[in-house]
């Protein structure tokens, strides 16, 4: 996503303001976006949501699939405009911003992709003001970056939960678009027996811990495989079918430039369960 993120600073940035992004054409290779179980509910209604084995963090990794083919980003079109209505998680709306690690243990560095090309000298919002100080513009990014950081330490959180009460299973899926076969593989999804299976305490302290919610709408977000499968589709016979012959002008006359629902999960069938 990024090209070169170096730490926000009054030296380096003091000059400079930042355009707003216009559109997401930066992500048109991303096949999946990571998500906080906080976003699920409202990313549901769009995209299937599974999670990943981060080796790096030894960790499960929940993320919206964007696409069904690597390097593939179905909700944008060749501008770069987001599919209309759709939810656009967190980590997409930061960028040009991210936080980095610091050399101190909980502490993070406000950084920019200072080759993204939306720093100017001229254009856009200053970052700090003619004192130095930090301006409104760039208080906002460090209160968002801040809520996001939050979010993703709970999400780890959760997803380690689910990895210690062996609730994950292996998601071997092949779909067939337009009469060819693909397979999604490597991903992970919420096993529902063992799920329905968990003991009453087990179960009551996912709910104090609110996780409930979250996987509730991991789960039925799973039959959204068909409206990416739909999306590629479309962009298949978009492809395939020949732009229209324009209709000749008058040579006396100047013409003017002219998916189903998400299933929902089986309800829970302990008493235990009730609020």
């Amino acid at each position: 996503m990024f090209e070169r993120l170096v730490a926000v600073s009054r030296e380096q940035h003091g000059h400079l303001r930042v355009r707003p992004a216009i559109g997401f054409g930066f992500s048109r290779n991303f096949h999946l976006a990571s998500l906080a179980m906080q976003e699920f509910v409202r990313a549901s209604a769009f995209y299937p949501i599974v999670f990943l084995d981060d080796r790096e963090r030894e960790a499960f990794r929940p993320v919206a699939l964007l696409g069904v083919e690597s390097g593939e980003n179905l909700c944008i079109d060749p501008d770069g405009v987001w599919l209309k209505g759709a939810y656009i998680p967190g980590i997409l709306r930061r960028y040009p911003f991210a936080l980095a690690d610091t050399e101190r243990t909980d502490e993070y560095a406000v950084c920019v992709d200072a080759g993204s090309g939306l720093l100017d000298e001229h254009e856009g919002l200053p970052l700090f003001n003619a004192d130095g100080a930090p301006t409104e513009t760039l208080e906002n990014v460090k209160r968002f970056l801040g809520e996001l950081q939050q979010m993703d330490t709970l999400t780890r959180q959760f997803s380690a939960f689910l990895a210690r009460h062996n609730l994950l299973r292996p998601l071997n899926l092949r779909v067939q678009v337009a009469g060819s076969a693909r397979d999604i593989a490597g991903s992970y999804v919420i096993n529902e027996e063992r799920f329905d299976a968990l003991n009453d305490s087990v179960f009551l302290e996912m709910r104090s811990l609110r996780y409930l919610q979250p996987i509730y709408a991991h789960l039925s977000s799973l039959p959204q495989i068909d409206r990416l499968v739909r999306l590629k589709e479309g962009q298949l016979s978009a492809a395939s079918t020949p732009a229209p012959t324009p209709a000749a002008s008058i040579a006396t006359q100047s013409s003017p430039a002219d998916a189903e629902p998400a299933s929902r999960p089986r309800a829970r069938r302990r008493a235990a369960a009730k609020s």
